[in-house]
């Protein structure tokens, strides 16, 4: 079959674009020069001894000493005892209040075996973190039977793609559109072929995600060059001018690229939740005409795309409470909010990343409706036959 084909095409030129931008990644001379690393253990608190200060750094500075005994838990100086000074300063976004029994991140250096300059960290997360991804999962698997499973395997290639292609080649100084926009291609290519199977609800999911990604991205990157986007609008990308390397980073592209890939799976959502529309109703009348079934994409794409245009906008909002909370403490004129850096990035990363969802409803609708408008669903024969003779 013709469409059977193309989409065996479309996914395997994805799987071989993910591994060669993998081994591009591999084989390439690292762009962060040399320095000096932390070495990180996970422990555990068994005692705590307030120490008594006398001076503050600065007036108003509080500063108060901990000593702490703590007992590494994990790795090849487990169940060593360390010494750890716990400096407070009265500031609660960096002070850390841990109690005998707290489970926290140490980081230490290690000179001949011993562990040296120790200081406490974070509190260590990463176990309940780990428990809340065996919960995703398991949900998942049991509601989700063998669809379960198959999300759970395009969730690991979307990380391997974004963790082990995408953020490297950005590190290198390659052109950020241009990675993100491979990378999600690849990625909608792949995931829609393991959970829609190989059929033309697939192909027409994929063609219609696809574009509405793309536009985003060109939405974002005409929008965002005309309104001078600095590609400053977070404090890590500030942190990122000061990395150790040799290349220069499109910091606008990489905020393009962040709006591309951001935007791909609300748009994944839209596509297959109209195709997969589109292919009932054609099981459930195989005569409907292209124009009918188009009609009837359309009417189900225009229910999804008002629930999802809003989760793209409520996440986005979600993330900027705070800073809208300063806003409003310090009655900032609207003037001066609408044109902040930082403002202006969030509202296209939003509106962007809607158009492209809302224009992705008709162009799944139209590649659907010509696919499966005069064939049978998953047969590739045509549908349009003349009724039989009457028996005599």
């Amino acid at each position: 079959m013709p469409y059977r084909t193309a989409l065996m095409t479309a996914v395997l030129g994805a799987t071989l674009i993910l591994i060669a931008m993998g081994f591009w990644v591999t084989n390439g001379e690292a762009s962060v020069g040399e320095r000096a690393r932390e070495e990180f253990f996970r422990a555990r608190v068994l005692t705590v001894e307030k120490v008594e200060t006398e001076n503050a750094l600065a007036p108003g500075f509080v500063l108060e000493q901990q000593l702490l005994t703590v007992e590494v838990t994990a790795g090849p100086y487990k169940g060593r005892h360390v010494t750890v000074v716990d400096n407070h300063t009265g500031n609660p976004a960096y002070d850390l209040h841990v109690q005998p029994g707290d489970r926290v991140l140490v980081s230490a250096e290690v000179v001949n075996g011993e562990l040296i300059n120790a200081h406490l960290a974070d509190y260590a997360r990463d176990q309940y973190l780990v428990y809340l991804i065996g919960g995703f999962v398991l949900a998942l698997v049991v509601i989700g039977g063998l669809k379960g499973v198959k999300a759970v395997v395009t969730l690991l290639i979307t990380g391997l793609a974004v963790g082990w292609v995408l953020l490297p080649l950005l590190l290198k100084g390659y052109n950020p559109i241009v990675l993100a926009v491979l990378v999600s291609a690849a990625v909608v290519a792949l995931t829609f072929a393991l959970v829609g199977g190989l059929g033309v609800k697939t192909l027409a999911a994929t063609i219609g995600t696809t574009g509405g990604v793309m536009v985003a991205g060109m939405m974002a990157f005409l929008v965002g060059s005309a309104a001078q986007l600095s590609g400053f609008a977070s404090d890590e990308a500030i942190a990122l001018l000061y990395v150790p390397q040799e290349i220069q980073f499109d910091f606008r592209g990489i905020l393009f690229a962040g709006i591309i890939i951001g935007a791909m799976g609300a748009v994944m959502d839209v596509g297959m939740s109209v195709a997969s529309a589109m292919e009932e109703v054609k099981k459930a009348n195989p005569a409907i005409r292209p124009r009918g079934l188009f009609s009837a994409g359309m009417n189900v794409g225009r229910d999804v795309m008002g629930t999802m245009a809003n989760t793209l906008i409520l996440a986005y909002t979600g993330a900027a409470i705070p800073l809208l909370l300063v806003f409003l403490a310090y009655d900032t004129p609207f003037l001066k909010i609408i044109n902040l850096d930082m403002i202006a990035t969030e509202v296209v990363r939003a509106l962007a990343g809607s158009i492209g969802l809302i224009l992705c409803v008709p162009l799944t609708a139209v590649a659907a409706a010509l696919l499966m408008g005069r064939k049978s669903v998953g047969s590739g024969v045509p549908h349009t036959q003349k009724n039989s003779p009457k028996s005599t």
